[in-house]
């Protein structure tokens, strides 16, 4: 082995010896790490809105049967005389006043004219004694009994010529034939069934049956959609609301006015909805409602100004607002924004004073 051999040899330890140390004095120099503190969590700004009752106007549906408005019965006023013709229909619309069914008018025109040849004698002989009292050539007794006579034969005319013209029955009112059940030949008695049935003016209406609650959220005067059995859709208004409630059923119902057309028939089923009916309960905007796999719920915020979902089910929806039928209690406050990124448990700063929602979008923008 040469000598520069020898030579590299023994300088290797030494170079790797100060190596190992250099690194050790760089390590002992080195700085120690600093653990930095956890970030407190910022609170959001998200509107509130306090939960409390409001008036809801929203639709509602409730169905019925069409009925007159007013029903009319024609009848017989005389009895025991034939039908000698009928000359309505059902179907038909008549006037006040139009003859319906003529009665044989024979056996009562025979004593018309009789009573009043009857008349006519008893009016002679009161006429005779006229400007005889206390003359002694009849007796007083003679002379009143002779104008009585007069006047007696009189209203016996007039009774049976009242009963000649009722032989003409007539319309008691302008109106729809409904139903029809006299035939010529029948024999006109008392107390039988109607003849005729008239719906007054030819006005059907819908009598829509519906519970007590629903009823407080109704008024004459509001308009309704009534969608008939054929499809056929027809506008109409309220003309009543029962007053009373059912006993038994716990219902009442309102009378729909409707136009008078032909589809619009007595006795058929119609469905009406009302747009603008007006509800009273707990409410929050629409926009305050979150949906999830879950269903819908709120956000609530605590006393801590921190927020909870809390689930809720809703009712009635009208002018942007939605009733909360099961949910947080009156007084809670709901984050108005639905759209808000907030889980349970988040920290946020509550700006009280929610604006309230706008009917839609045209309003809304109308307003600003």
């Amino acid at each position: 082995m040469t000598d520069m051999r020898r030579s590299q040899l023994a300088i290797l330890p030494l170079a790797i010896t100060l190596g190992a140390a250099s690194l050790a004095v760089a390590g002992c120099h080195k700085a120690p790490e600093q653990t930095k503190p956890a970030a407190p969590q910022q609170a959001r700004s998200v509107r509130v809105i306090t939960l409390q009752p409001r008036a809801v106007a929203g639709a509602l549906a409730a169905s019925g049967d069409l009925v007159p408005r007013e029903e009319a019965a024609v009848a017989p006023e005389v009895t025991g005389y034939r039908v000698l013709r009928v000359l309505a229909e059902v179907g038909d619309y008549v006037r006040a006043g139009q003859t319906l069914v003529q009665l044989d008018p024979a056996l009562l025109e025979a004593q018309v004219a009789q009573a009043r040849a009857q008349a006519a004698q008893a009016e002679d002989q009161a006429r005779r004694v006229q400007g005889l009292d206390n003359s002694g050539v009849l007796s007083q007794e003679q002379i009143v009994q002779r104008r009585l006579q007069a006047e007696a034969s009189r209203a016996q005319l007039r009774d049976l010529q009242t009963r000649l013209r009722k032989l003409s029955v007539t319309a008691p009112v302008s109106g729809l034939v409904l139903e029809r059940t006299v035939r010529p030949g029948d024999l006109a008695a008392g107390g039988a069934t109607p003849w005729f049935r008239l719906a007054r003016d030819g006005q059907i209406e819908l009598q829509a049956q519906m519970s007590q609650d629903d009823l407080a959220r109704v008024r004459a005067g509001q308009r309704a959609t009534v969608t008939l059995t054929d499809g056929v859709t027809v506008n109409g208004t309220i003309r009543l609301v029962s007053p009373e409630i059912d006993p038994q059923t716990k219902l009442g119902y309102v009378r729909v006015s409707l136009p008078a057309q032909a589809g619009i028939r007595s006795g058929g089923f119609g469905r009406a909805v009302f747009t603008d009916a007006v509800g009273q309960g707990l409410a929050v905007p629409e926009t305050a409602i979150r949906y999830d796999a879950d269903g819908a719920s709120v956000m609530v915020v605590q006393a801590n100004n921190r927020v909870r979902e809390v689930p809720v089910r809703t009712g009635e929806r009208g002018g942007g607002w939605v009733q909360l039928v099961n949910g947080p209690p009156a007084g809670a406050r709901v984050v108005q924004n639905a759209a808000a990124f907030l889980v349970d448990g988040d920290l946020v700063r509550p700006v009280e004073g929610a604006v309230a929602p706008a009917a839609n979008p045209a309003n809304a923008s109308a307003a600003r």
